[in-house]
């Protein structure tokens, strides 16, 4: 059983830093029938990983002290179908896809792994009808519907990026095992949904979705969602609408003030008409289930320097939720460092997006079309020990992404975590406080 130091962080977690393949080259799938009406391609991709990290965190009644070597990997492997209906040229899709994937060595540095992780399942079952141009008015597929198993994300997924807490058997004696590969996290679709998405990709357009999660590590929530955007050149401007309808009375000790949860967000991104301007920043107020209010909100900035060789872009941004907040579904949705906030910090360490204020710099560099270098400076300040454990802190990230063809990447990165405290002063870093070497390499493929 998980003990009482432990449920603190349980409670507020939404982890794994998703490395989305798209990052790293637009492969495309393999052609397996292609008529006037009807295609049908075949996509695979995989991520392999090896991972080390010189300290352990208190995450887990698993975790321990000192050193964790340990490997992560999935191979996600499933059919694209189109079908044209007629001379509006609506269409159905549909995607059935399946992963294979787990964790092996000593498990994750927070003992979220075990390292005997191994599962196959079915990851993507999903339908849907285009409207092509029945509703001029809403623009070219201006109405999508779709139901079933599939990923779903909110703007740049502050609030949704899909269902991706991959968690293995080091926690609750595996009642929260989804199958490993935890930082990689193979597993990302809800498992039940019905979205309605309307208006085209320039002006105004909204969604109405009801998810579903079957993640026993969220407490399995059902949501409902609307959003509505103005989308144009400059930027986007969107609001969102969430309500939890239902959590799991087997998991709802881990999220008591889930249930009936709503949050009221406000959001933008662009460039407000000023090219290799970056502007972002997004607020969202959330009433909990006991009625009680909390906040969270950031603020960000960049530029790109075009005319210097590489084009290199430097960034800031400024993040703070409040002492109870709850993070939901979040994750990188724009790229590495959306929202899991430092390698170790957002995976192992903590914090998690909640009784936190973070500044983060980004720097990125392009020295030829198949390489780019990058650097992610945070820094991690709680906002109340009363509300939690002590995750102030600062970490520096270095990586590279290589491509050497259009199907394959290359990333190394290195990571030097520094917290403020150990765990026996209230953080979460077991043995000391000294600082962390972190390093891993991930090599993916895109067929």
């Amino acid at each position: 059983m998980i003990t009482s130091r432990y449920c603190p962080i349980l409670t507020r977690l939404a982890v794994g830093s998703i490395i989305t393949l798209s990052m790293c080259g637009n492969a495309s799938a393999v052609e397996i029938h292609d008529t006037a009406q009807t295609q049908i391609n075949l996509n695979v991709t995989g991520v392999a990983g090896a991972f080390h990290s010189q300290k352990g965190y208190a995450q887990s009644e698993t975790a321990e002290a000192g050193s964790r070597d340990w490997q992560e990997g999935f191979v996600k492997y499933g059919l694209d179908v189109t079908h044209a209906l007629g001379g509006d040229s609506s269409s159905l899709y549909a995607n059935v896809a399946g992963v294979s994937g787990g964790t092996f060595g000593q498990g994750d540095a927070a003992g979220f792994t075990t390292g005997d992780e191994r599962r196959t399942h079915l990851e993507n079952l999903y339908a849907g009808w285009k409207s092509g141009g029945l509703f001029p008015a809403l623009g070219q597929d201006g109405v999508d519907l779709s139901v079933g198993r599939q990923h779903v994300q909110v703007g740049d997924g502050f609030l949704i990026a899909g269902d991706s807490l991959n968690f293995g058997e080091g926690v609750l004696g595996g009642d929260l095992d989804r199958g490993g590969a935890y930082y990689l996290a193979a597993r990302q679709s809800f498992e039940n949904t019905a979205v309605l998405r309307l208006g085209g990709d320039q002006g105004w357009r909204g969604d109405l979705m009801w998810l579903t999660s079957g993640n026993p590590a969220q407490a399995e929530p059902e949501l409902s969602v609307a959003t509505l955007e103005h989308v144009s050149d400059a930027g986007t401007l969107g609001a969102t609408y969430l309500d939890v309808l239902d959590i799991d009375d087997d998991y709802a000790f881990l999220y008591p003030e889930r249930e009936d949860t709503r949050v009221y967000s406000l959001r933008g991104q662009g460039n407000a008409g000023v090219e290799n301007l970056f502007l972002a920043g997004q607020y969202a107020w959330q009433e909990n289930g006991s009625d009680d209010h909390e906040n969270a909100w950031y603020l960000e900035a960049g530029w790109t320097f075009d005319k210097l060789p590489g084009s290199p872009a430097v960034s800031y941004r400024f993040s703070r939720f409040s002492e109870q907040y709850d993070p939901l579904f979040y994750g990188n949705g724009r790229a590495l460092g959306t929202w899991f906030q430092g390698e170790v910090a957002a995976n192992y360490a903590g914090p998690f997006n909640t009784n936190a204020r973070v500044q983060q710099i980004n720097l990125t560099l392009t020295p030829s079309a198949s390489v780019s270098l990058g650097a992610m400076l945070y820094d991690f300040d709680t906002l109340s020990t009363e509300a939690g454990p002590n995750l102030s802190g600062n970490e520096i990230d270095l990586y590279a992404v290589w491509s050497p063809s259009e199907r394959w990447w290359v990333m190394p990165l290195l990571g030097r975590y520094s917290p403020d405290v150990s765990a026996n002063d209230g953080g979460s870093q077991l043995g000391d406080s000294d600082t962390n070497y972190y390093s891993q390499l991930l090599v993916g493929f895109n067929f």
